[in-house]
Protein backbone atom coordinates (compact mmCIF):
# COMPACT_ATOMS: atom_id res chain seq x y z
CA UNK A 1 0.00 0.00 0.00
CA UNK A 2 2.49 2.95 1.16
CA UNK A 3 4.80 2.18 -2.19
CA UNK A 4 1.85 2.44 -4.08
CA UNK A 5 0.91 5.52 -2.49
CA UNK A 6 4.56 7.10 -2.67
CA UNK A 7 4.68 6.66 -6.03
CA UNK A 8 0.92 7.94 -6.90
CA UNK A 9 2.03 11.51 -4.47
CA UNK A 10 5.45 12.59 -6.61
CA UNK A 11 4.57 14.60 -9.70
CA UNK A 12 6.36 14.10 -12.98
CA UNK A 13 8.78 16.37 -12.51
CA UNK A 14 10.25 14.28 -9.14
CA UNK A 15 10.13 11.29 -11.01
CA UNK A 16 12.64 12.61 -13.60
CA UNK A 17 14.90 13.42 -10.37
CA UNK A 18 15.18 10.26 -9.13
CA UNK A 19 18.36 8.98 -8.69
CA UNK A 20 19.72 12.70 -8.02
CA UNK A 21 21.93 13.43 -5.34
CA UNK A 22 24.38 16.44 -3.89
CA UNK A 23 26.79 16.90 -1.86
CA UNK A 24 26.84 20.25 0.64
CA UNK A 25 30.78 20.49 2.37
CA UNK A 26 32.26 22.68 4.53
CA UNK A 27 35.97 22.32 4.99
CA UNK A 28 38.37 23.89 7.67
CA UNK A 29 41.80 24.51 6.55
CA UNK A 30 41.14 24.27 2.40
CA UNK A 31 42.11 26.81 -0.18
CA UNK A 32 40.07 28.16 -2.75
CA UNK A 33 40.28 25.41 -5.62
CA UNK A 34 38.09 23.00 -7.69
CA UNK A 35 36.93 20.12 -6.01
CA UNK A 36 35.91 16.93 -8.58
CA UNK A 37 33.20 14.15 -8.06
CA UNK A 38 34.28 10.81 -9.05
CA UNK A 39 32.31 7.97 -9.44
CA UNK A 40 33.91 4.80 -8.25
CA UNK A 41 33.59 0.79 -9.63
CA UNK A 42 33.61 -2.28 -8.37
CA UNK A 43 35.02 -3.51 -11.64
CA UNK A 44 38.15 -3.23 -14.07
CA UNK A 45 36.40 0.48 -15.29
CA UNK A 46 38.43 3.53 -14.32
CA UNK A 47 36.50 6.18 -11.83
CA UNK A 48 34.28 8.74 -14.06
CA UNK A 49 34.09 12.67 -12.91
CA UNK A 50 30.67 13.24 -12.96
CA UNK A 51 30.61 16.27 -11.61
CA UNK A 52 33.20 19.50 -10.68
CA UNK A 53 32.69 22.52 -8.77
CA UNK A 54 34.73 25.25 -6.42
CA UNK A 55 35.29 25.66 -3.18
CA UNK A 56 35.38 29.05 -1.83
CA UNK A 57 35.78 29.95 1.65
CA UNK A 58 35.61 26.02 2.71
CA UNK A 59 32.38 25.78 0.88
CA UNK A 60 30.85 23.73 -2.02
CA UNK A 61 28.46 22.02 -4.07
CA UNK A 62 28.59 19.08 -6.22
CA UNK A 63 26.55 16.57 -7.36
CA UNK A 64 25.07 14.10 -10.00
CA UNK A 65 22.67 11.42 -11.09
CA UNK A 66 22.80 7.44 -10.36
CA UNK A 67 20.64 4.51 -10.88
CA UNK A 68 21.85 3.28 -7.77
CA UNK A 69 23.81 3.67 -4.49
CA UNK A 70 27.54 3.52 -5.63
CA UNK A 71 31.00 4.09 -4.21
CA UNK A 72 32.16 7.67 -4.67
CA UNK A 73 35.11 9.85 -4.03
CA UNK A 74 35.75 13.94 -3.45
CA UNK A 75 39.11 14.70 -5.14
CA UNK A 76 40.40 18.02 -4.87
CA UNK A 77 42.53 20.34 -7.44
CA UNK A 78 45.19 21.26 -4.47
CA UNK A 79 44.93 19.07 -1.78
CA UNK A 80 46.18 15.81 -1.11
CA UNK A 81 43.18 14.31 0.70
CA UNK A 82 40.62 13.00 -0.80
CA UNK A 83 37.01 10.93 0.58
CA UNK A 84 35.02 7.91 -0.46
CA UNK A 85 31.46 8.39 0.34
CA UNK A 86 28.15 6.57 -0.35
CA UNK A 87 25.30 8.35 -2.47
CA UNK A 88 22.77 6.59 -0.65
CA UNK A 89 20.41 10.42 0.14
CA UNK A 90 20.06 13.09 -2.17
CA UNK A 91 21.04 15.43 0.05
CA UNK A 92 24.23 14.64 1.50
CA UNK A 93 25.98 17.33 4.41
CA UNK A 94 29.37 16.33 4.59
CA UNK A 95 32.23 18.56 7.21
CA UNK A 96 35.64 17.86 7.29
CA UNK A 97 39.33 19.37 8.26
CA UNK A 98 41.39 18.73 5.34
CA UNK A 99 44.54 18.76 7.73
CA UNK A 100 42.74 15.53 9.90
CA UNK A 101 44.16 12.57 8.22
CA UNK A 102 41.96 10.76 10.55
CA UNK A 103 38.89 8.11 9.83
CA UNK A 104 36.86 9.37 12.75
CA UNK A 105 37.30 13.27 11.48
CA UNK A 106 35.00 13.32 8.40
CA UNK A 107 31.79 13.36 8.57
CA UNK A 108 28.96 12.28 5.87
CA UNK A 109 25.54 12.26 7.53
CA UNK A 110 23.67 9.94 5.84
CA UNK A 111 22.93 6.31 7.23
CA UNK A 112 25.05 4.35 4.73
CA UNK A 113 28.05 6.36 5.30
CA UNK A 114 27.36 6.41 8.53
CA UNK A 115 27.52 2.35 8.61
CA UNK A 116 30.79 2.71 5.85
CA UNK A 117 32.57 4.52 8.56
CA UNK A 118 31.76 2.07 11.56
CA UNK A 119 33.23 -0.28 9.14
CA UNK A 120 35.98 0.99 8.61
CA UNK A 121 37.19 2.09 12.21
CA UNK A 122 36.41 -1.70 12.84
CA UNK A 123 38.86 -2.81 10.40
CA UNK A 124 41.58 -0.23 11.09
CA UNK A 125 41.68 -1.36 14.90
CA UNK A 126 41.84 -4.65 14.14
CA UNK A 127 44.15 -4.36 11.60
CA UNK A 128 46.26 -2.12 14.39
CA UNK A 129 45.75 -4.98 16.98
CA UNK A 130 47.60 -7.30 14.55
CA UNK A 131 50.46 -4.84 13.35
CA UNK A 132 51.33 -4.26 16.83
CA UNK A 133 51.42 -8.13 17.95
CA UNK A 134 53.28 -8.72 14.63
CA UNK A 135 56.20 -6.15 15.74
CA UNK A 136 55.85 -6.91 19.24
CA UNK A 137 56.63 -10.39 18.14
CA UNK A 138 59.88 -9.13 15.63
CA UNK A 139 61.10 -7.43 18.74
CA UNK A 140 60.98 -10.35 20.90
CA UNK A 141 62.73 -12.80 17.79
CA UNK A 142 65.38 -9.88 17.89
CA UNK A 143 65.95 -10.31 21.62
CA UNK A 144 65.92 -13.76 21.19
CA UNK A 145 63.33 -14.28 24.29
CA UNK A 146 62.09 -17.68 25.31
CA UNK A 147 60.60 -19.36 22.66
CA UNK A 148 57.82 -20.27 24.60
CA UNK A 149 56.87 -16.75 25.04
CA UNK A 150 57.14 -15.84 21.11
CA UNK A 151 54.50 -18.49 20.70
CA UNK A 152 52.21 -17.34 22.89
CA UNK A 153 52.49 -13.94 21.33
CA UNK A 154 52.12 -15.78 17.86
CA UNK A 155 49.32 -17.78 18.81
CA UNK A 156 47.75 -14.25 19.90
CA UNK A 157 48.61 -13.17 16.28
CA UNK A 158 46.36 -16.16 14.47
CA UNK A 159 43.83 -16.03 16.38
CA UNK A 160 43.61 -11.50 15.63
CA UNK A 161 43.63 -12.72 12.25
CA UNK A 162 41.54 -15.23 12.50
CA UNK A 163 38.31 -13.51 14.18
CA UNK A 164 39.59 -10.23 11.70
CA UNK A 165 38.61 -13.00 8.36
CA UNK A 166 35.42 -13.33 10.21
CA UNK A 167 34.55 -10.20 11.03
CA UNK A 168 35.13 -9.61 7.01
CA UNK A 169 32.81 -12.31 6.21
CA UNK A 170 30.27 -11.55 8.74
CA UNK A 171 30.24 -7.99 7.80
CA UNK A 172 29.39 -9.50 3.79
CA UNK A 173 26.84 -11.36 5.18
CA UNK A 174 24.94 -9.11 7.27
CA UNK A 175 26.03 -5.19 6.16
CA UNK A 176 22.44 -3.80 5.36
CA UNK A 177 24.00 -1.75 2.66
CA UNK A 178 25.02 -3.12 -0.60
CA UNK A 179 27.91 -1.21 -1.14
CA UNK A 180 29.23 -1.95 2.70
CA UNK A 181 28.52 -5.50 1.58
CA UNK A 182 30.91 -5.15 -1.50
CA UNK A 183 33.50 -2.83 -0.24
CA UNK A 184 33.91 -5.39 2.57
CA UNK A 185 34.63 -8.44 -0.04
CA UNK A 186 37.88 -5.86 -0.75
CA UNK A 187 39.12 -7.45 2.56
CA UNK A 188 38.71 -10.79 1.83
CA UNK A 189 42.37 -11.71 0.36
CA UNK A 190 44.02 -14.49 2.56
CA UNK A 191 40.15 -15.62 2.70
CA UNK A 192 39.93 -19.33 0.52
CA UNK A 193 37.02 -18.08 -2.25
CA UNK A 194 35.59 -21.77 -1.08
CA UNK A 195 34.42 -20.15 2.34
CA UNK A 196 32.31 -17.32 0.88
CA UNK A 197 30.18 -19.43 -1.19
CA UNK A 198 27.39 -18.96 0.83
CA UNK A 199 27.31 -15.54 1.71
CA UNK A 200 28.14 -14.23 -1.75
CA UNK A 201 25.37 -15.98 -3.69
CA UNK A 202 23.11 -14.52 -0.34
CA UNK A 203 23.72 -10.95 -1.31
CA UNK A 204 21.51 -11.12 -4.52
CA UNK A 205 18.46 -12.59 -2.69
CA UNK A 206 19.25 -9.60 0.39
CA UNK A 207 19.93 -7.14 -2.41
CA UNK A 208 17.82 -8.47 -5.71
CA UNK A 209 18.17 -5.05 -7.89
CA UNK A 210 21.01 -3.76 -7.65
CA UNK A 211 23.30 -4.10 -10.77
CA UNK A 212 27.11 -3.92 -9.18
CA UNK A 213 25.56 -6.48 -6.43
CA UNK A 214 24.75 -8.43 -9.37
CA UNK A 215 28.48 -8.21 -10.86
CA UNK A 216 30.10 -8.84 -7.84
CA UNK A 217 28.74 -12.01 -7.91
CA UNK A 218 28.95 -13.05 -11.48
CA UNK A 219 32.89 -11.97 -11.10
CA UNK A 220 33.24 -14.40 -7.61
CA UNK A 221 31.49 -16.85 -10.45
CA UNK A 222 34.04 -16.79 -13.17
CA UNK A 223 36.41 -17.13 -10.15
CA UNK A 224 35.15 -20.27 -9.09
CA UNK A 225 35.07 -22.05 -12.91
CA UNK A 226 38.60 -20.73 -12.87
CA UNK A 227 39.67 -22.31 -9.74
CA UNK A 228 38.54 -25.85 -10.84
CA UNK A 229 40.29 -25.78 -13.90
CA UNK A 230 44.08 -25.43 -15.36
CA UNK A 231 45.04 -21.93 -15.82
CA UNK A 232 48.06 -20.17 -17.03
CA UNK A 233 47.96 -17.69 -14.11
CA UNK A 234 51.56 -18.46 -12.02
CA UNK A 235 50.98 -20.45 -8.95
CA UNK A 236 50.94 -18.34 -5.90
CA UNK A 237 53.68 -19.06 -3.71
CA UNK A 238 52.07 -17.74 -0.29
CA UNK A 239 52.41 -14.17 0.82
CA UNK A 240 56.27 -13.36 2.91
CA UNK A 241 55.91 -13.11 6.01
CA UNK A 242 57.19 -10.31 7.96
CA UNK A 243 61.19 -10.64 8.88
CA UNK A 244 62.13 -12.30 5.40
CA UNK A 245 63.93 -11.12 2.78
CA UNK A 246 61.04 -9.46 -0.39
CA UNK A 247 61.22 -11.48 -2.97
CA UNK A 248 63.08 -8.96 -5.83
CA UNK A 249 61.59 -8.54 -9.44
CA UNK A 250 62.32 -6.44 -12.20
CA UNK A 251 59.24 -4.51 -14.69
CA UNK A 252 59.07 -1.92 -16.82
CA UNK A 253 57.63 1.35 -15.97
CA UNK A 254 56.06 3.63 -18.63
CA UNK A 255 58.97 4.16 -20.61
CA UNK A 256 60.05 0.85 -21.13
CA UNK A 257 63.01 1.17 -18.66
CA UNK A 258 63.20 -1.89 -16.27
CA UNK A 259 63.29 -1.18 -12.62
CA UNK A 260 64.57 -3.82 -9.83
CA UNK A 261 62.72 -3.84 -6.60
CA UNK A 262 66.30 -4.78 -5.63
CA UNK A 263 67.94 -1.46 -6.93
CA UNK A 264 65.43 0.67 -4.20
CA UNK A 265 68.17 -1.02 -1.49
CA UNK A 266 69.33 1.27 0.85
CA UNK A 267 65.88 2.70 1.51
CA UNK A 268 62.50 2.57 3.51
CA UNK A 269 60.36 1.06 0.57
CA UNK A 270 56.36 0.70 0.09
CA UNK A 271 55.93 -1.26 -2.42
CA UNK A 272 52.31 -0.57 -3.41
CA UNK A 273 50.09 -3.18 -5.23
CA UNK A 274 47.30 -1.48 -7.01
CA UNK A 275 45.20 -0.99 -10.46
CA UNK A 276 43.49 1.66 -11.97
CA UNK A 277 40.68 -0.35 -12.29
CA UNK A 278 40.86 -0.94 -8.54
CA UNK A 279 37.84 1.09 -6.70
CA UNK A 280 39.81 0.78 -2.71
CA UNK A 281 43.25 1.42 -4.25
CA UNK A 282 42.14 4.74 -5.90
CA UNK A 283 40.10 5.59 -2.37
CA UNK A 284 43.33 4.73 -0.40
CA UNK A 285 45.46 6.53 -2.85
CA UNK A 286 45.26 9.91 -0.94
CA UNK A 287 46.38 8.42 2.22
CA UNK A 288 49.44 7.02 -0.07
CA UNK A 289 49.65 10.52 -1.44
CA UNK A 290 49.93 11.47 1.43
CA UNK A 291 52.36 9.84 3.72
CA UNK A 292 54.65 9.61 0.86
CA UNK A 293 55.00 13.20 1.28
CA UNK A 294 55.63 13.04 4.53
CA UNK A 295 58.29 10.82 4.99
CA UNK A 296 59.87 10.94 1.37
CA UNK A 297 62.95 13.22 2.82
CA UNK A 298 63.54 10.57 5.51
CA UNK A 299 64.80 8.16 3.47
CA UNK A 300 61.69 6.83 2.01
CA UNK A 301 60.16 6.15 -1.35
CA UNK A 302 57.15 4.17 -2.64
CA UNK A 303 57.36 1.77 -5.71
CA UNK A 304 53.85 1.14 -7.42
CA UNK A 305 53.38 -2.06 -9.24
CA UNK A 306 50.25 -1.92 -11.36
CA UNK A 307 48.00 -4.53 -12.37
CA UNK A 308 46.34 -2.96 -15.09
CA UNK A 309 46.49 -4.41 -18.74
CA UNK A 310 45.73 -0.92 -20.22
CA UNK A 311 48.97 1.51 -20.26
CA UNK A 312 47.13 4.69 -21.14
CA UNK A 313 44.52 3.99 -18.39
CA UNK A 314 47.59 3.22 -15.95
CA UNK A 315 48.98 6.08 -16.83
CA UNK A 316 45.91 8.50 -16.80
CA UNK A 317 45.56 7.20 -13.26
CA UNK A 318 49.00 7.79 -11.84
CA UNK A 319 48.58 11.32 -13.52
CA UNK A 320 44.72 11.86 -12.05
CA UNK A 321 45.63 10.46 -8.14
CA UNK A 322 48.94 12.39 -8.25
CA UNK A 323 51.34 9.23 -7.52
CA UNK A 324 54.56 11.15 -8.27
CA UNK A 325 56.66 8.00 -7.01
CA UNK A 326 58.27 5.56 -9.18
CA UNK A 327 55.98 3.10 -10.75
CA UNK A 328 56.01 -0.27 -12.63
CA UNK A 329 53.74 -2.61 -14.54
CA UNK A 330 54.25 -6.06 -16.60
CA UNK A 331 50.49 -4.84 -18.14
CA UNK A 332 49.32 -8.68 -17.41
CA UNK A 333 46.93 -8.27 -15.19
CA UNK A 334 46.48 -10.86 -12.75
CA UNK A 335 49.16 -13.02 -14.83
CA UNK A 336 51.36 -10.59 -12.92
CA UNK A 337 54.85 -12.15 -11.86
CA UNK A 338 54.34 -10.49 -8.61
CA UNK A 339 50.69 -11.83 -7.68
CA UNK A 340 53.00 -15.40 -7.45
CA UNK A 341 55.87 -13.62 -6.14
CA UNK A 342 53.81 -12.01 -3.24
CA UNK A 343 51.26 -14.39 -2.94
CA UNK A 344 47.89 -12.42 -2.66
CA UNK A 345 44.49 -12.22 -4.11
CA UNK A 346 43.16 -9.05 -3.55
CA UNK A 347 44.30 -5.66 -3.78
CA UNK A 348 45.31 -2.77 -2.48
CA UNK A 349 48.02 -4.96 -0.86
CA UNK A 350 51.44 -3.77 0.21
CA UNK A 351 54.52 -4.53 1.77
CA UNK A 352 57.31 -2.14 3.96
CA UNK A 353 60.33 -3.17 3.16
CA UNK A 354 63.88 -1.85 5.23
CA UNK A 355 67.27 -0.71 3.85
CA UNK A 356 68.30 -4.20 3.67
CA UNK A 357 65.66 -5.46 1.63
CA UNK A 358 63.80 -7.12 5.00
CA UNK A 359 59.64 -7.06 5.08
CA UNK A 360 58.73 -5.10 8.29
CA UNK A 361 55.36 -4.69 7.52
CA UNK A 362 52.67 -5.93 5.31
CA UNK A 363 48.54 -4.67 4.41
CA UNK A 364 49.13 -1.31 5.74
CA UNK A 365 45.93 1.15 5.45
CA UNK A 366 44.22 4.05 6.53
CA UNK A 367 46.19 5.55 9.92
CA UNK A 368 48.23 2.42 10.33
CA UNK A 369 50.70 3.11 7.18
CA UNK A 370 51.28 6.95 8.90
CA UNK A 371 51.73 5.30 12.11
CA UNK A 372 54.33 2.70 11.12
CA UNK A 373 55.88 4.93 9.18
CA UNK A 374 56.17 7.56 11.81
CA UNK A 375 57.84 4.33 13.80
CA UNK A 376 60.78 3.38 11.80
CA UNK A 377 61.48 6.89 10.20
CA UNK A 378 61.64 9.14 13.18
Amino acid sequence: MGIFFIAGAVSCNEKTEKGKFTVTGKLKNAADQKIFLEQLYFSQKDPDVIDTGEIKNGKFTVGGMAPEEGLYRLRFEKQETGYIFINDAAKIDFKADVKDMSLTGPEFNTRANKLFKNFLLNVDGKQKNMTALSAEIDTLQKMKTNDSIIKIKIIELNTEGAAFKNFVVRSIDTASDPVVAMFALGYTRGIDPAELKTVIPNLSKRFPSHNGVATIISQYNELMVKKDKPSNVPAQKGKPIVGSQAPDFSMADASGKLIALSSLKGKYVLVDFWASWCAPCRGENPNVVANYNKFKNKNFTVLGVSLDEDKTKWQDAIKKDNLTWTHVSDLKGWNSISVSLYGFDGIPYNVLIDPTGKIIATELRGEALGKKLGEVLK
